[in-house]
């Protein structure tokens, strides 16, 4: 699984585009006592954390909660107060030995002593105002940063319509079409800040949801203990982020759309669709997975229509989560390979991405010069076109221009000579990426 941050950084998303307000008792964390409790003495066991500056930090909670937390601890003998300054939150605590015992205890349950958690219907709640389903996309600006990207003007209405759509979107056609590349700009669409969770408690269950090869996350004012003990401020077990991106490809197998429980540490990590939530999210490859397609649309049937999903601790309990993504499938099988009937009608918009006509190819080829630095020279466009494409009947694939530019590049760099569209290197090229030794003769 791999991750393309989308390219927004505008913090005004609507009712969903800031952080929740900061509890202020433990009662408000939504979360049991006993966890919040565990959590504090796991944080000292483990990471050696002493002061409540450091606490607050690294468990994302206010001075105010943490300090009745550790007033409870205090009154069970599990944390004394080890030295205290003149100033406010100046304050170390240890633990005694039996916190030691206590924190030993709680870490074979699980050994996560992060960010402190959200509850599940929070996460819900939050995820619900900040729909990407809510977003909305116009003509304009489609236009406006699809503006660089080469295709035709039905494939344009095609896409643009699609993003405004609830239901899922097949792109297919033959390889190097573009279909992944298109799929990715649409990330460039996507707008708004949404908040994520660093995890989830769910039956007294952690599931780990931030991951930073997926979530961008937004600078933020730093926030010192000394301002953890004001009322107004926001909620740090949440991160601002840019809308999420997820792309799964080849890798991708069932087991995968389940939550992963790591038995060494005791918790879970969120599946794909889960971390992509009011984000993108893009099957890339259908067809190339261990799992058949067929297989993973009937996983998916039911998200793809009422928009949750459900996912299964070890225990047995089940629960509900959004499924909160626009989402994308890319393959280079006709839709008929993939499914009967009843399964392409789950997905909405079924786009055919295949050659561009001439004159898109040239404009393709004029932009790969710009972007190696390489001379455009329109002879060369006619010899491609002329006495390799047509020849050997191969079609105006978007990919060859810029993949046979950065051959010529390579060739130049390595010779120390100056890249140009010769003729030889050309030919050169062509031979090298479609392995004919013909144009060799």
């Amino acid at each position: 699984m791999s991750a393309l941050p989308s390219s927004t950084n505008d913090r005004a998303a609507g009712p969903g585009g800031a952080l929740p307000p900061a509890p202020q008792r433990a009662q408000d964390t939504g979360l049991p006592p006993m966890l919040l409790n565990e959590l504090v003495l796991k944080a000292m066991q483990q990471h050696g954390l002493r002061s409540l500056r450091e606490l607050c930090a690294h468990l994302k909670l206010g001075a105010l909660l943490l300090e009745s937390l550790l007033g409870q601890l205090r009154r069970e003998a599990l944390v004394e107060v080890q030295h205290r300054g003149a100033l406010a939150g100046d304050v170390s605590y240890a633990l005694t030995q039996a916190g030691h015992r206590r924190a030993d205890e709680a870490l074979v349950h699980n050994l996560y002593c992060g960010a402190a958690p959200v509850p599940l219907h929070a996460y819900v709640e939050r995820v619900q105002a900040q729909s990407v389903r809510d977003m909305g996309l116009t003509r304009e600006r489609f236009e406006q940063a699809m503006a660089p990207v080469v295709m035709r003007r039905e494939l344009r209405d095609q896409l643009g319509a699609a993003m405004n759509s609830r239901r899922a979107k097949l792109l297919y056609g033959p390889p190097g079409a573009g279909k992944t590349f298109l799929c990715e700009r649409m990330a460039s669409l996507l707008q708004g800040a949404v908040a994520v969770p660093y995890a989830v408690e769910v039956h007294g269950e952690i599931i780990n949801v931030f991951d930073p090869l997926v979530h961008r996350a937004l600078p933020a004012a730093a926030q010192d203990c000394a301002g953890l003990y004001d009322t107004h401020r926001d909620d740090a077990r949440w991160v601002l982020c840019e809308r999420p991106v997820v792309i799964t490809g080849g890798e991708l197998t069932l087991e995968m759309l389940d939550l992963v429980f790591d038995p060494r540490s005791g918790f879970y990590h969120a599946p794909p669709h889960f971390k992509a939530n009011n984000g993108l999210l893009l099957v890339d490859d259908l067809g190339r997975q261990i799992v058949t397609p067929r297989q993973l649309l009937n996983r998916w049937i039911m998200p793809m229509e009422q928009h949750h999903d459900y996912l299964t601790l070890r225990n047995g309990i089940k629960f509900r989560i959004p499924f909160d993504s626009l989402l994308f499938f890319s393959t280079n099988l006709r839709p008929e390979e993939l499914g009967d009937e009843a399964f392409l009608r789950r997905i909405g918009y079924k786009i055919f991405v295949g050659p561009v006509p001439p004159e898109d190819y040239r404009h393709i080829l004029r932009q790969s010069c710009e972007q190696y630095g390489v001379p455009y020279d329109e002879a060369a466009f006619e010899q491609l076109l002329n006495e390799m494409h047509q020849p050997e009947g191969r079609p105006l694939m978007p990919c060859y221009p810029r993949d046979l530019v950065s051959q010529i590049v390579d060739f130049a760099n390595y010779n120390g000579l100056k890249p140009e569209l010769s003729p030889r290197l050309m030919k050169w090229a062509w031979g090298n990426y479609f392995a004919n030794s013909a144009v060799w003769a």
